[in-house]
């Protein structure tokens, strides 16, 4: 890679300005590392959406919080904190520029080894959650044309503040993302985007259009073919996440609409911990032990564990040990089979077609065959691979 000696890289800050705001470090339950900092108002109130050129060739992207931001080319390197701008990345064929990510072991790259010719070699990422924080050093070193973040995530979540946004915006390069994996932060007072809306933010951001709109219109295809075949009759659903292996008591995830939740919304499922009023984790909800859960007594449990989690894996160390609890035992869910694994909190447009898949298989066994395939690989490899017709 050649050597760059730019500050500011190839952009400049529009109208937007940077507002206080929030990350979540781990995603494993509770609120811990919360920073105590406030939350201020973007300068501009007015919606901006899509991208204007300038006639030398420069493009601005909006996206709230920060706003506008300039840039004088196509950024060639990129970071994200969450998987699901990773993601995004990934099918938008920008893997390449993909430079580091949060917390490696929370993308889930293996899903890409179902599409031929697509991989990412997420040992060569820069970790950016290390020794228990985010340095700013760590940026310097990257040294990204970009950083696909929410600031606010950075100040709220990582314990930064306005100060240090503002000198890695100075001397290295622009913040444009949005937290959406879920909408329970009191500090994320401002414009949320869907999985699609983001992702058409992000192919703005790489003037990558053609691939966004295959994305799109494959994914519409996909859900309302999954969406024909789902049974009238849903079930109450908790989704959970466990506190620990051999779980024993559990984080409580409502089904809320943050994109971590997108699969489930599609499904028409109901909410079994909203309907008990039951705190979201990420907004600093308890944890639940079995007699909680059995009073709740939902007709199905999804369990989501991050990482890559073999089905082996799963039946040994949550459903058997959940067969065998002697409270557990007692579940609606427990003796009916219908404990299932719920994958992992951050997707883009590429994992949210497994995780649609492998939920509507885990919810409705008698509707969607265990080895059928709810979506074409190679049809999703040839947009990633930039191989259709545009």
């Amino acid at each position: 890679m050649a050597e760059r000696t730019r500050t500011r890289r190839d952009y400049l800050v529009g109208t937007g300005a940077l507002v206080g705001g929030g990350l979540l470090a781990g995603c494993s339950g509770g609120t811990g590392g919360e920073s105590t900092s406030t939350t201020t108002s973007a300068e501009s109130t007015t919606e901006q959406t899509g991208t204007s050129e300038s006639g030398d060739g420069s493009y601005t992207v909006s996206m709230e919080p920060v706003g506008d931001v300039t840039f004088e080319s196509v950024p060639e390197t990129w970071l994200s904190y969450t998987a699901d701008y990773a993601d995004m990345g990934v099918a938008l064929g920008q893997v390449d520029g993909l430079e580091a990510i949060g917390v490696p072991a929370r993308f889930g790259t293996h899903y890409y080894e179902g599409l031929p010719g697509v991989s990412v070699d997420k040992s060569s990422l820069t970790p950016l959650w290390q020794d228990g924080g985010t340095s700013k050093e760590l940026f310097y070193s990257i040294n990204a044309d970009v950083h696909v973040v929410d600031p606010n995530f950075m100040r709220n979540r990582v314990q930064w503040n306005q100060g240090d946004v503002d000198e890695i915006v100075e001397n290295i390069a622009p913040f444009l993302g949005n937290t959406i994996f879920t909408q329970v932060y009191d500090w994320h007072d401002y414009q949320y985007y869907s999985l699609y809306e983001a992702f058409e933010k992000m192919a703005d951001l790489f003037d990558q259009h053609a691939r966004y709109e295959a994305f799109s219109a494959y994914t519409d295809e996909v859900t309302a073919t999954v969406a024909e075949r789902t049974p009238d009759t849903t079930p109450d659903i908790a989704l959970l996440y466990p506190a620990g292996i051999p779980p024993d008591s559990f984080y409580p995830y409502l089904i809320g609409e943050g994109t971590a939740s997108k699969q489930w919304r599609e499904l028409g499922v109901d909410d079994a911990l909203a309907a008990a009023d039951v705190t979201d984790a990420q907004a600093g909800g308890a944890t639940l032990d079995y007699e909680a859960l059995l009073d709740i007594d939902p007709d199905a449990i999804a369990v989501r564990i991050q990482g890559n989690i073999s089905d082996q894996y799963f039946q040994n160390t949550v459903v058997e040990h959940l067969k065998q609890h002697e409270v557990a035992s007692e579940l609606s869910a427990v003796q009916n089979d219908r404990v299932f694994y719920a994958g992992l909190t951050y997707q883009g447009p590429i994992i949210y077609l497994f995780q649609l898949e492998m939920a509507a298989k885990g919810l409705y066994p008698d509707a969607f065959d265990a080895d059928e395939e709810l979506f074409d690989r190679q049809r999703v490899a040839n947009i990633v691979n930039g191989e259709f017709d545009a």
